[in-house]
């Protein structure tokens, strides 16, 4: 006799909810009643729906039943009636709903701090830009789709007029160790420690995202993410790295965890809606309690992500620089979409930044422009206020779509030739006029970080737009 095999779907046909009790159901009868028919399978599971308690002392629906009456007995999570206190910095450059995103989040009955940055607008569930601190709780949405997307910066030993004068090689360099956009991947990728990672053998979601990743390492995705060639100039010579003052050739990235970090977020998100049910206008807030199983996989599958992320950057680099016969002098880098365990006022928390950069007290970052814009190496200044934290960026001053329909391919070109910005790909949804201000943005954060040097974009590859 053929072995019982179950769908989600002939549960949910039968009026189990879409929860994690349809999985645990399908498990139990697939092992306890293997050689019975799908029909008296879903017959027994329809009496177990319909009264849960009579089968609590059941040795095989016994599991069932447990999770039907908690399913039974939660109710949506009301938030606080009084928002936790948090700062704003720079509120004349943020937009109302950004601001009415974090007041909603920090009403959630497991926030205990919060902070709005300056480059801060509207987003999913926390505004971009919005940091929010949680006690042993931790939010998939707080930390964003884009898992440990980041910054990295290498100064490297070529001298600056070479732009200029070997301007082609720089381009060729550039498009020929890059890919962009969803689901852009190599054929051949080096050995790397990350994919021999415990995780992608432990964890059931990673299991079938090790080959995804392994094709993506090293690849940048869409929207606002680049791979650029630029200058730094560096004012003084008593500076973090001991370099002389002057102008120094370096590359810019700034992308995430591609597939592998989406299809986690994706993963995890759900679950949290299914196990935290929220009031619909904080439903990307559900959150996965750090003590629980499920928390304790996305915090695993986070950090892969993050260090994944890490290792594109560098392999992106690496490539480049040995394609130019360069040497590295300087390496900074920072996440900004991610969550921290830090201890704030004696006590520990998990610290989301979305679209955040670390600032700790002596804690080095970037902070970029626009295309035409310059862009910052900072030094946190370690403001409690802002729970250690500065902006990612300008931050958007339109949308995506806004920006499709007020801004001009001639006046964007315009913009890069005035600049000097050769820009490869790139689309008017990331035209440097979308973007707010970086001196306003900068101006606003002083209290935030110490400016140790600038970055000047040259040459600028992105995915197509589009």
């Amino acid at each position: 006799m053929a072995k019982l095999k179950l769908r989600g779907k002939d549960l949910r046909n039968i009026g189990y909810p879409e929860s994690p009790v349809i999985s645990i159901a399908i498990g139990v009868m697939e092992q306890h009643y293997k050689h019975h028919s799908a029909e008296d399978a879903l017959d027994i599971l329809a009496k177990v729906l319909a009264t849960p308690e009579e089968y609590l002392e059941d040795e095989a629906l016994v599991k069932i039943a447990e999770r039907l009456v908690e399913e039974e007995e939660e109710q949506e999570r009301a938030l606080r009636t009084e928002p936790v206190p948090y700062s704003v910095y720079g509120a004349n450059y943020i937009d109302p709903a950004a601001i009415r995103q974090m007041e909603q989040a920090v009403r959630l009955p497991v926030a205990v701090a919060g902070a709005l940055m300056p480059d801060a607008h509207h987003g999913y569930g926390l505004p971009i830009g919005g940091v929010l601190a949680t006690e042993n709780a931790v939010i998939p949405y707080g930390v964003g789709v884009d898992i440990g997307c980041r910054m990295c910066l290498s100064i490297v030993d070529l001298p600056v007029k070479l732009q200029a004068g070997e301007y082609n090689r720089f381009v060729k360099v550039l498009t020929d160790n890059t890919k962009f956009g969803t689901g852009a991947a190599w054929k051949h990728t080096p050995d790397n420690a990350v994919l021999e990672r415990n995780e992608f053998r432990e964890l059931p979601l990673l299991k079938h995202l090790h080959e995804k990743a392994v094709g993506q390492l090293g690849t940048s995705g869409s929207g606002n993410h680049f791979v650029e060639w630029g200058i730094v100039e560096i004012a003084d010579d008593k500076n973090e790295w001991g370099l002389p003052a002057g102008d120094y050739t370096a590359i810019l990235t700034h992308s995430g965890s591609r597939g592998l970090g989406a299809q986690i977020a994706g993963h995890y998100t759900k679950l949290a809606k299914e196990l935290c049910p929220l009031p619909k206008e904080v439903q990307h807030l559900a959150w996965l309690d750090m003590d629980s199983e499920e928390g304790q996989e996305y915090w695993l599958a986070m950090n892969l992500a993050g260090d994944y992320a890490s290792a594109c950057h560098h392999l992106i680099h690496e490539k480049m620089i040995k394609a130019m016969g360069a040497e590295v002098l300087v390496r900074v880098e920072n996440h900004h979409n991610f969550a921290w365990k830090e201890k704030h006022g004696g006590k520990e928390m998990i610290v989301h930044r979305k679209g955040a950069t670390p600032a700790g007290k002596g804690v080095l970052g970037i902070i970029p422009g626009s295309m035409t814009a310059p862009g910052f190496i900072v030094k946190g200044r370690g403001e409690s206020a802002s729970l250690d934290s500065a902006s990612h960026g300008a931050g958007r001053a339109m949308s995506r779509s806004a920006a499709k329909q007020n801004v001009t391919r001639n006046a964007m070109d315009k913009m890069l030739r005035d600049n000097g910005v050769t820009l490869i790909g790139g689309g008017l949804d990331e035209a440097p006029m979308a973007y707010k201000n970086i001196n306003e943005v900068m101006g606003a954060q002083t209290d935030l970080v110490e400016v140790l040097a600038r970055f000047r974009p040259t040459i600028v590859r992105m995915a197509d737009g589009e």
